[in-house]
């Protein structure tokens, strides 16, 4: 069988919702060595013991991570290179919503929370991604010298929408489109492709899992009648989205935001 994947990766924000199911769809696709991180330890546990009894031979770390504070950034990556040798994949997952509000209602800790993990967390995390895959041995055309995946927003294409408010949210998945399309051409000499993928409205624990269906009058209800395939996505189709931008299948894609969003982001 030929794999879609080959070699290490590393995912961010792997406790729960897209994180969770990318780390399962990397060992589903042939990543062998897989670094999963979080800042929830208890359910980070939970899904590396997960693939380790569902697919046996993936060598799983399981990191407590926390992305705004680069120091850790730096020390977590510096421990994967360590043990695995290279760094063939990341994703770069970790995220909040941060409160729901018109921009005058919330306080500055609100916007400063969100920025340090959504944007700058995902900065600290490519910029140390890009140290050691500069270095790494070219793996030729196809798989270069490795491939980072940022994850965005449908907010990161276009405006929230009413009456869903999130200023600082939209403000740094807009920055993360930003930073990807930045460094892709920055470090497109070395092989190395930068990505994006954008999800729509995702049926995850951020988003209150199925719990919005049974409330007659939430805001969701809207969104979901305004999508084009009539419903929430699933976290697992997320990660088949990254799996294709992490894989050889996309090897001339570089720069690129992927709405995974049901058609939401045409209408």
């Amino acid at each position: 069988m030929a794999w879609l994947l080959e070699g290490s990766a590393f995912v961010t924000g792997a406790a729960s919702g897209i994180g969770e199911h990318t780390a399962y769809a990397f060992a589903k696709y042939g990543i062998t060595k897989l670094a999963i991180t979080d800042v929830n330890v208890q359910g980070l546990e939970t899904v590396a013991t997960n693939i380790r009894n569902q697919w046996p031979a993936v060598e799983v770390m399981a990191l407590e991570l926390d992305v705004s504070k680069s120091e850790q950034v730096k020390s977590v990556l510096s421990q994967i290179v360590a043990r695995f040798g290279r760094l063939d994949v990341a994703v770069n997952n970790a995220g909040i919503t941060g409160k729901e509000g018109k921009v005058h209602e919330l306080d500055e800790e609100n916007w400063s929370k969100v920025l340090s993990i959504n944007l700058s967390g995902v900065h600290f995390c490519q910029t140390e991604e890009l140290r050691i895959m500069k270095d790494q041995e070219d793996l030729g055309p196809r798989r270069g010298r490795g491939a980072i995946i940022n994850v965005s927003s449908l907010y990161g294409l276009i405006k929230p929408l009413y009456p869903i408010y999130y200023t600082a949210y939209a403000a740094a998945k807009h920055g993360v489109i930003g930073i990807t399309r930045a460094d892709a051409v920055g470090y497109s000499g070395s092989n190395i492709r930068i990505n994006a993928i954008c999800p729509g409205y995702i049926e995850t624990p951020m988003m209150g899992g199925d719990a919005w269906s049974k409330i007659e009058n939430h805001p969701l209800h809207a969104h979901v009648k305004e999508t084009p395939l009539r419903r929430l996505g699933q976290p697992e189709e997320i990660a088949d989205g990254i799996v294709f931008l992490a894989s050889s299948l996309s090897s001339f894609v570089n720069g690129f935001g992927l709405a995974v969003d049901g058609g939401y982001s045409c209408v």
